[in-house]
Protein backbone atom coordinates (compact mmCIF):
# COMPACT_ATOMS: atom_id res chain seq x y z
CA UNK A 1 0.00 0.00 0.00
CA UNK A 2 2.82 2.39 0.87
CA UNK A 3 4.45 2.03 -2.53
CA UNK A 4 1.11 2.87 -4.19
CA UNK A 5 0.77 6.10 -2.17
CA UNK A 6 4.40 6.99 -2.82
CA UNK A 7 4.01 6.40 -6.54
CA UNK A 8 0.87 8.52 -6.62
CA UNK A 9 2.63 11.39 -4.85
CA UNK A 10 5.57 11.25 -7.23
CA UNK A 11 3.21 11.20 -10.21
CA UNK A 12 1.27 14.15 -8.77
CA UNK A 13 4.51 16.06 -8.30
CA UNK A 14 5.49 15.41 -11.94
CA UNK A 15 2.04 16.45 -13.10
CA UNK A 16 2.08 19.67 -11.03
CA UNK A 17 5.47 20.69 -12.38
CA UNK A 18 4.26 20.21 -15.96
CA UNK A 19 0.87 21.86 -15.69
CA UNK A 20 1.73 25.06 -13.85
CA UNK A 21 1.52 28.17 -16.01
CA UNK A 22 4.80 29.69 -17.07
CA UNK A 23 5.57 32.49 -14.64
CA UNK A 24 8.46 34.09 -12.80
CA UNK A 25 6.41 33.88 -9.59
CA UNK A 26 6.88 30.59 -7.81
CA UNK A 27 4.08 29.08 -5.77
CA UNK A 28 5.01 28.82 -2.09
CA UNK A 29 3.35 27.55 1.05
CA UNK A 30 4.70 28.52 4.47
CA UNK A 31 4.47 26.98 7.93
CA UNK A 32 5.37 29.00 11.03
CA UNK A 33 3.85 32.39 11.75
CA UNK A 34 7.09 34.36 12.03
CA UNK A 35 8.48 32.99 8.77
CA UNK A 36 5.27 33.77 6.89
CA UNK A 37 5.42 37.32 8.23
CA UNK A 38 9.03 37.69 7.11
CA UNK A 39 8.13 36.52 3.60
CA UNK A 40 5.50 39.26 3.48
CA UNK A 41 7.92 41.77 5.01
CA UNK A 42 10.43 41.07 2.24
CA UNK A 43 7.83 41.56 -0.49
CA UNK A 44 7.12 37.91 -1.22
CA UNK A 45 3.40 37.72 -0.43
CA UNK A 46 2.58 37.27 -4.11
CA UNK A 47 4.35 33.89 -3.93
CA UNK A 48 2.07 32.52 -1.22
CA UNK A 49 -0.73 30.14 -2.16
CA UNK A 50 -1.25 28.62 1.30
CA UNK A 51 -0.16 29.06 4.91
CA UNK A 52 -0.44 27.14 8.16
CA UNK A 53 -2.84 28.01 10.98
CA UNK A 54 -0.22 29.99 12.94
CA UNK A 55 0.24 32.41 10.03
CA UNK A 56 -2.35 35.05 10.92
CA UNK A 57 -0.55 38.32 10.16
CA UNK A 58 -1.06 40.39 8.17
CA UNK A 59 -4.81 39.84 7.83
CA UNK A 60 -4.43 39.09 4.13
CA UNK A 61 -2.86 35.73 5.03
CA UNK A 62 -6.13 34.63 6.63
CA UNK A 63 -7.72 34.62 3.18
CA UNK A 64 -5.27 32.05 1.85
CA UNK A 65 -6.01 28.30 1.95
CA UNK A 66 -4.87 26.64 5.17
CA UNK A 67 -2.42 23.74 5.16
CA UNK A 68 -3.20 22.92 8.81
CA UNK A 69 -1.11 23.19 11.94
CA UNK A 70 2.63 23.33 11.33
CA UNK A 71 3.39 20.23 13.41
CA UNK A 72 0.63 18.14 11.78
CA UNK A 73 0.87 18.86 8.07
CA UNK A 74 -0.77 16.72 5.39
CA UNK A 75 0.98 15.94 2.11
CA UNK A 76 -2.32 15.67 0.24
CA UNK A 77 -3.56 19.06 1.45
CA UNK A 78 -0.31 20.77 0.48
CA UNK A 79 0.01 19.07 -2.91
CA UNK A 80 -3.55 20.10 -3.75
CA UNK A 81 -2.26 23.69 -3.86
CA UNK A 82 0.40 22.73 -6.47
CA UNK A 83 3.25 24.50 -4.69
CA UNK A 84 6.83 24.44 -5.85
CA UNK A 85 8.27 25.23 -2.44
CA UNK A 86 7.37 24.71 1.23
CA UNK A 87 9.12 27.08 3.60
CA UNK A 88 8.82 26.35 7.29
CA UNK A 89 10.63 26.24 10.57
CA UNK A 90 12.33 23.22 12.10
CA UNK A 91 9.17 22.88 14.22
CA UNK A 92 7.11 21.68 11.24
CA UNK A 93 6.34 18.06 10.48
CA UNK A 94 5.81 15.20 10.72
CA UNK A 95 9.02 14.08 8.97
CA UNK A 96 7.18 11.49 6.90
CA UNK A 97 5.07 14.22 5.30
CA UNK A 98 8.16 16.27 4.47
CA UNK A 99 9.67 13.21 2.82
CA UNK A 100 6.50 12.66 0.79
CA UNK A 101 6.55 16.25 -0.38
CA UNK A 102 10.19 15.99 -1.46
CA UNK A 103 9.38 12.80 -3.36
CA UNK A 104 6.57 14.65 -5.12
CA UNK A 105 9.00 17.33 -6.29
CA UNK A 106 8.26 20.06 -3.74
CA UNK A 107 11.36 21.88 -2.53
CA UNK A 108 11.28 21.84 1.29
CA UNK A 109 13.16 24.72 2.92
CA UNK A 110 13.66 24.35 6.67
CA UNK A 111 14.73 27.43 8.64
CA UNK A 112 15.50 27.80 12.32
CA UNK A 113 12.87 28.66 14.92
CA UNK A 114 15.53 29.25 17.59
CA UNK A 115 14.92 32.31 19.73
CA UNK A 116 18.17 34.09 18.95
CA UNK A 117 19.16 36.91 16.65
CA UNK A 118 21.72 34.93 14.68
CA UNK A 119 18.88 32.68 13.50
CA UNK A 120 16.83 35.72 12.47
CA UNK A 121 19.73 37.06 10.45
CA UNK A 122 20.34 33.71 8.75
CA UNK A 123 16.63 33.24 7.98
CA UNK A 124 16.39 36.69 6.45
CA UNK A 125 19.48 36.11 4.33
CA UNK A 126 18.09 32.84 3.02
CA UNK A 127 14.65 34.30 2.29
CA UNK A 128 16.33 37.20 0.51
CA UNK A 129 18.21 34.70 -1.67
CA UNK A 130 15.04 32.75 -2.46
CA UNK A 131 13.24 35.96 -3.39
CA UNK A 132 16.16 37.21 -5.45
CA UNK A 133 16.46 40.35 -3.34
CA UNK A 134 19.27 40.05 -0.76
CA UNK A 135 19.37 43.82 -0.29
CA UNK A 136 15.79 43.83 1.03
CA UNK A 137 16.77 41.18 3.58
CA UNK A 138 19.80 43.20 4.65
CA UNK A 139 17.68 46.33 5.07
CA UNK A 140 15.07 44.44 7.10
CA UNK A 141 17.77 43.02 9.38
CA UNK A 142 19.22 46.48 9.96
CA UNK A 143 15.79 47.91 10.83
CA UNK A 144 15.18 45.00 13.19
CA UNK A 145 18.46 45.54 15.00
CA UNK A 146 17.81 49.26 15.32
CA UNK A 147 14.33 48.69 16.74
CA UNK A 148 15.60 46.20 19.31
CA UNK A 149 18.46 48.52 20.26
CA UNK A 150 15.92 51.27 21.00
CA UNK A 151 13.94 48.92 23.25
CA UNK A 152 17.06 47.79 25.11
CA UNK A 153 18.25 51.34 25.71
CA UNK A 154 14.88 52.31 27.19
CA UNK A 155 14.81 49.23 29.44
CA UNK A 156 18.34 49.95 30.65
CA UNK A 157 17.29 53.48 31.65
CA UNK A 158 14.15 52.22 33.36
CA UNK A 159 16.16 49.69 35.37
CA UNK A 160 18.26 52.47 36.85
CA UNK A 161 15.32 53.36 39.08
CA UNK A 162 13.15 50.24 39.07
CA UNK A 163 13.98 46.59 39.72
CA UNK A 164 13.13 44.03 37.05
CA UNK A 165 9.66 42.60 37.79
CA UNK A 166 9.21 38.86 38.29
CA UNK A 167 7.21 37.45 35.38
CA UNK A 168 5.52 34.24 34.28
CA UNK A 169 4.38 33.80 30.69
CA UNK A 170 1.60 31.25 30.31
CA UNK A 171 0.69 29.55 27.06
CA UNK A 172 -2.73 27.99 27.08
CA UNK A 173 -6.20 27.58 25.79
CA UNK A 174 -9.40 28.54 27.58
CA UNK A 175 -10.66 25.58 29.57
CA UNK A 176 -7.28 23.84 29.85
CA UNK A 177 -4.37 24.03 32.27
CA UNK A 178 -1.71 26.54 31.23
CA UNK A 179 1.87 25.78 30.25
CA UNK A 180 4.61 27.97 31.66
CA UNK A 181 7.29 29.20 29.27
CA UNK A 182 10.81 28.35 30.41
CA UNK A 183 14.30 28.61 28.97
CA UNK A 184 15.10 28.32 25.27
CA UNK A 185 11.70 29.56 24.12
CA UNK A 186 10.63 32.64 22.19
CA UNK A 187 8.49 33.53 25.21
CA UNK A 188 11.49 33.56 27.54
CA UNK A 189 13.41 35.71 25.04
CA UNK A 190 10.48 38.12 24.90
CA UNK A 191 10.20 38.43 28.69
CA UNK A 192 13.93 39.01 29.13
CA UNK A 193 14.22 41.48 26.26
CA UNK A 194 11.34 43.48 27.73
CA UNK A 195 13.24 43.72 31.02
CA UNK A 196 11.44 41.05 33.02
CA UNK A 197 12.82 38.29 35.24
CA UNK A 198 11.34 34.97 34.14
CA UNK A 199 10.54 32.91 37.24
CA UNK A 200 10.28 29.68 35.23
CA UNK A 201 13.49 27.67 35.40
CA UNK A 202 12.34 24.70 33.30
CA UNK A 203 13.32 24.21 29.70
CA UNK A 204 10.69 24.67 27.00
CA UNK A 205 7.00 24.74 27.89
CA UNK A 206 5.86 22.79 30.94
CA UNK A 207 2.51 22.24 32.61
CA UNK A 208 2.21 24.10 35.90
CA UNK A 209 -0.32 23.62 38.67
CA UNK A 210 -2.22 26.60 39.98
CA UNK A 211 -0.70 25.89 43.41
CA UNK A 212 2.83 26.15 42.04
CA UNK A 213 1.95 29.22 40.03
CA UNK A 214 0.42 30.91 43.08
CA UNK A 215 3.42 29.99 45.24
CA UNK A 216 5.75 31.72 42.78
CA UNK A 217 3.64 34.88 43.26
CA UNK A 218 4.76 36.71 40.10
CA UNK A 219 4.48 40.47 39.88
CA UNK A 220 3.39 40.15 36.25
CA UNK A 221 1.58 37.38 34.38
CA UNK A 222 1.59 37.40 30.58
CA UNK A 223 -0.97 35.19 28.83
CA UNK A 224 -0.76 33.84 25.29
CA UNK A 225 -4.14 32.17 24.80
CA UNK A 226 -4.80 30.19 21.61
CA UNK A 227 -8.55 30.78 21.61
CA UNK A 228 -9.27 34.02 23.47
CA UNK A 229 -7.83 37.52 23.36
CA UNK A 230 -7.77 40.61 25.54
CA UNK A 231 -9.94 40.78 28.63
CA UNK A 232 -11.70 37.52 27.69
CA UNK A 233 -8.43 35.58 28.03
CA UNK A 234 -7.64 37.27 31.34
CA UNK A 235 -11.09 36.60 32.76
CA UNK A 236 -11.03 32.97 31.63
CA UNK A 237 -7.70 32.37 33.36
CA UNK A 238 -8.92 33.80 36.67
CA UNK A 239 -12.26 32.04 36.42
CA UNK A 240 -10.58 28.69 35.88
CA UNK A 241 -7.90 29.36 38.51
CA UNK A 242 -9.48 31.55 41.20
CA UNK A 243 -6.48 31.12 43.50
CA UNK A 244 -4.50 33.33 41.11
CA UNK A 245 -6.43 36.29 42.47
CA UNK A 246 -4.07 36.12 45.45
CA UNK A 247 -0.95 36.77 43.36
CA UNK A 248 0.63 40.20 43.20
CA UNK A 249 0.01 40.24 39.45
CA UNK A 250 -3.75 39.90 39.89
CA UNK A 251 -3.97 42.25 42.87
CA UNK A 252 -2.08 44.96 41.00
CA UNK A 253 -3.94 44.46 37.73
CA UNK A 254 -0.80 43.32 35.90
CA UNK A 255 -2.10 40.35 33.95
CA UNK A 256 -1.31 41.03 30.30
CA UNK A 257 -2.34 39.29 27.10
CA UNK A 258 -0.29 38.82 23.94
CA UNK A 259 -0.96 37.16 20.59
CA UNK A 260 0.26 33.50 20.74
CA UNK A 261 1.28 33.55 17.07
CA UNK A 262 4.14 35.84 18.10
CA UNK A 263 5.81 32.79 19.65
CA UNK A 264 5.72 30.46 16.63
CA UNK A 265 8.32 29.98 13.92
CA UNK A 266 11.11 31.98 15.54
CA UNK A 267 11.45 35.71 16.16
CA UNK A 268 9.22 37.65 13.81
CA UNK A 269 8.90 41.26 12.61
CA UNK A 270 6.18 42.22 15.12
CA UNK A 271 8.30 41.50 18.18
CA UNK A 272 9.94 44.94 18.58
CA UNK A 273 6.52 46.58 18.95
CA UNK A 274 5.43 43.87 21.39
CA UNK A 275 8.61 44.43 23.40
CA UNK A 276 7.83 48.13 23.56
CA UNK A 277 4.32 47.44 24.84
CA UNK A 278 5.47 44.88 27.43
CA UNK A 279 8.37 46.98 28.68
CA UNK A 280 6.06 49.95 29.22
CA UNK A 281 3.83 47.70 31.35
CA UNK A 282 6.79 46.15 33.18
CA UNK A 283 8.08 49.62 34.11
CA UNK A 284 4.98 51.79 34.52
CA UNK A 285 6.79 54.55 36.40
CA UNK A 286 9.50 55.09 33.80
CA UNK A 287 9.30 57.92 31.25
CA UNK A 288 6.99 57.12 28.37
CA UNK A 289 8.71 55.10 25.66
CA UNK A 290 8.41 56.44 22.10
CA UNK A 291 5.87 54.44 20.09
CA UNK A 292 7.55 51.55 18.27
CA UNK A 293 6.08 50.40 15.00
CA UNK A 294 6.38 46.87 13.69
CA UNK A 295 9.48 46.50 11.54
CA UNK A 296 7.45 46.49 8.36
CA UNK A 297 5.45 49.64 9.11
Amino acid sequence: MRWIIRSALILCGWSFSHTLPASDTQRWVTAGGALSEWVVELGGENHLVGVDTTSQHPDSLKRLPSIGYQRALSAEGILALTPQRLIGSDEMGPPTVLSQLRSAGVQVEILSAAADLSSVEHNLQRLGELLGDPSAATAAWQRYQAALAGDRAWVARAQQTQAAPSVLLLLGQAGSSPMVAGKDTAADWLVREAGGHNLATNGGYKAISVEALTALDPQVIVIADRTLAGSAAREALLRQNPALAMTRAARDGRIMVIDPTLLVGGLGPRLPKTLTDLAARFYPHAPVMPAQASVGE
